[in-house]
């Protein structure tokens, strides 16, 4: 029999207002002062200086590195590292969406483990585990607050790189839906659908087990039900809080049975091309699981099963296909672009783009290996 292991942090806060309980417990993990990862737009709204206030009240002091780019960069890592070491900070505070979380887990790890942040790339390369880190998180889809990835861009290779290390995992994350309510409708949608293709890959993953199925197909579940109308009405706390449990879950998932092509191939559009990233998840999303379906077609009807599609009494492959177009008709509902041409990717750079995706530690459990030809294609047809 195969061993499995299930990370997850050791204390996770969720509901509106646990921002507060949140300072609370920093506090009394004894930590004298923290540097806040975080990214410009969050200091000019004022969540970075609620989450400093609420800090100073538990005698917690703190420093801001706010240079974090959307695509955070090896750039972003070694700044924020020279901050932290030149104000004696014992421990890391990420604000944010996967962006801040990333740039921190870098931070955090090399500041232990030192050397550059492109030693680490690839599956557990560190030795020790990184700075205490808390992450905050402000967005529903990513789940880096609670995840063993990071997701760095080497500005010199024009490629995301994929660290999967146990030692990047949060000691704390936290849930509050009260900072995501100003989070704008194409963010919403954007972190959404890339919630949904974690808990998708993950479900089809070849590293899957009992546990990652029930969580994953719970967080199809839920954002099917709660992502329209977190779009359509940002300010409705219930369905903002719906969709932090469905990205938490679908992290759950994925942080543990990994992910997939989807995740391989979009690391390369937003590395090549500086993308968003759930936008590229969300459109490659249908393009590779209709590539999958010749391995796990039954799969993909449960998955069906799970956004309230009626499948019974139909075949594995026509239940995948509509389990394909529930996907495209969702993505279509909460305003994703049809294609990856409509966000400056070019058929010339194809073929570079697929070489650097079959090097992607993401898509080692892909239920089915693709050639480079098979990747070439599914990049034209996402076109």
């Amino acid at each position: 029999m195969t061993t499995t292991a299930f990370f997850i942090p050791s204390v996770n806060l969720m509901g509106a207002g646990c921002l507060r309980d949140a300072a609370k417990t920093i506090k009394s993990y004894g930590f004298k002062k923290a540097l806040i990862v975080t990214d410009l737009p969050l200091v000019k709204i004022g969540v970075v200086k609620t989450v400093t206030d609420l800090l100073a009240q538990e005698d917690v002091a703190s420093v801001v590195f706010d240079g974090v780019h959307p695509n955070p960069t090896t750039a972003n890592v070694a700044t924020g590292l020279a901050m932290l070491q030149e104000n004696g900070c014992d421990c890391v505070i990420s604000v944010g969406g996967g962006s801040p979380h990333d740039c921190a887990k870098g931070i955090a790890l090399v500041a232990v483990n030192g050397g550059d942040i492109k030693d680490y790339e690839g599956l557990d390369r560190s030795a020790k585990p990184q700075l205490p880190l808390i992450a905050i998180n402000t967005t529903a889809g990513t789940a880096s607050e609670m995840t063993r990835f990071c997701i760095i861009t080497d500005e010199a290779r024009h490629v995301k790189m994929a660290i999967v290390d146990k030692h990047t995992t949060p000691i704390l994350s936290v849930n509050d839906p009260e900072l995501m309510l100003l989070k704008p409708a194409g963010l919403t949608a954007a972190t959404g659908m890339d919630a949904l293709t974690h808990a998708v890959e993950a479900y089809v993953s070849t590293a899957a087990t009992p546990i990652t199925d029930a969580c994953a197909l719970k967080a199809v579940e839920i954002v099917s039900q709660s992502l329209r109308q977190a779009v359509r009405h940002g300010d409705d706390i219930a369905a903002r809080e719906q969709m932090a449990y469905a990205q938490f879950l679908a992290g759950m998932a994925f942080n543990n049975a990994s992910l997939g092509y989807v995740h391989a191939m979009a690391h390369q559009l937003g590395g090549f091309y500086d993308l968003p990233h759930g936008v590229c998840n969300a459109i490659l999303l249908p393009h590779v699981q209709a590539y999958n379906k010749q391995v796990c077609a039954k799969r993909l009807g449960d998955i069906a099963r799970a956004m309230g599609e009626k499948v019974d009494g139909l075949s594995d492959d026509a239940a995948a296909d509509v389990c394909l177009a529930a996907i495209r008709q969702l993505s279509v509902d909460v305003g994703i672009p049809t294609g990856v041409a409509q966000l400056g990717a070019k058929l010339e750079d194809i073929p570079t783009l697929a070489t650097n995706a079959l090097k992607d530690a993401c898509g080692l459990t892909n239920p089915k290996q693709p050639t480079f030809e098979e990747v070439c294609e599914i990049y034209r047809a996402a076109m």
